[in-house]
């Protein structure tokens, strides 16, 4: 899919997200290009149409972004909690697993998610897989001992590699950890290897996001596609 096409596709899908927005909630605000979309939507909804709503950003340049336009942000811990989140994925399955995390922002987007009442993300028709793993996972990791941690994945064959920045330094997340890329092609066990890094020292979070979407909105021809999450009430 050449990029005009799937930035078209992305962009159908995120103004079909932001008609979920509502006067009065609290939106959790995801990070990646789709999600960028999706607030310049809801800025002109905001400046045109007098949109009142309160967002909590998944990532520095999202908070930045929205306040931009007129979108008012507070911390997480500022609200209760969190009516409706909209996010990106990098990957998700006919399960509803994704795999989320190549902006690298997946530490901040899942404190987030479990904090919101309802997800809902948006990707284009190219994200749509049968099985995840083909887009690298990512793993939030603290800088020290990150060198043994990659030789703790290479030796359980998970392909690891630390991700390096536009400077060609060590990426750095906006909390300031490492992350590392598990170059897997497929996870046949999912919920087997979230428990594995989860449970690894050293690990903050990972990119594995299972069954936690409850509405995917898919950019394709056309109208954009919904998929409801059936295991979800």
């Amino acid at each position: 899919m050449n990029k005009e096409l799937q930035d078209s596709l992305k962009r159908k899908a995120a103004v079909k997200a932001a008609d979920y927005v509502e006067n009065g909630m609290i939106v959790g605000l995801g990070s990646g290009s789709t999600v960028t979309m999706l607030v310049d939507e809801l800025g002109r909804r905001v400046q045109k149409d007098g949109l009142q709503f309160t967002g909590v950003a998944t990532s520095i340049s999202t908070a930045q972004q929205a306040k931009s336009l007129g979108i008012k942000i507070v911390d997480l811990d500022m609200v209760d909690a969190i009516d409706l989140t909209i996010d990106g994925a990098d990957e998700v399955d006919s399960h509803f697993n994704g795999i989320k995390g190549g902006g690298g922002n997946l530490l901040w987007e899942k404190i987030v998610a479990i904090n919101s009442k309802k997800i809902i993300w948006v990707v284009d028709q190219s994200k749509v897989v049968d099985t995840i793993g083909a887009f690298h996972l990512a793993v939030d990791v603290i800088p020290l001992g990150s060198q043994h941690l990659l030789k703790k994945f290479d030796d359980a064959g998970l392909k690891p590699v630390i991700r390096i920045g536009k400077d060609d330094h060590p990426f750095k997340t906006d909390s300031n950890n490492l992350i590392i890329d598990l170059h897997l092609q497929k996870i046949e066990e999912a919920k087997k290897l979230a428990d594995y890094l989860i449970k690894t020292v050293g690990v903050v979070e990972h990119g594995l996001f299972l069954n936690m979407v409850d509405t995917v909105i898919v950019g394709k021809e056309g109208t954009p596609q919904v998929l409801t999450n059936p295991n979800h009430g």
